[in-house]
């Protein structure tokens, strides 16, 4: 099961197991992950659940389709690799993927 790290605003790590075929946010939610609100549940549908992809893994998530994109608009301090974590599903090459949350959501 793929590993990863979400790292707080302020450097704390919390590390877990992610179903294959999950999301990121879920994951994020299912372990308590402080940060991430996810709000609309999933639904791309807010922008609370935004978050960074590690540099060394933003090939391997993927870029944001246009609906996101939208969505991302309303994030707070959007940068190059901000993502929603709703949109990120696991798969077995994130094994080891590096997520930063932003000092607040949306």
């Amino acid at each position: 099961m793929p590993k990863i790290t979400y790292i707080a605003a302020d450097g704390a790590e919390t590390v877990v197991d992610a179903p294959v075929g999950s999301t990121v946010m879920e994951n994020a939610i299912k372990n308590m992950v402080s940060g991430i609100e996810a709000e609309c549940g999933g639904a791309c549908a807010c922008a609370t659940c935004h978050v960074y992809v590690d540099e060394a893994w933003t090939g391997v998530t993927g870029s944001p389709e246009p609906m996101e994109e939208d969505m991302l608009d309303f994030a707070y301090d959007v940068q190059p690799s901000s993502r929603l974590s709703c949109q990120i599903k696991v798969t077995d090459a994130m094994d080891g993927l590096v997520v930063r949350i932003p000092e607040r959501q949306a």
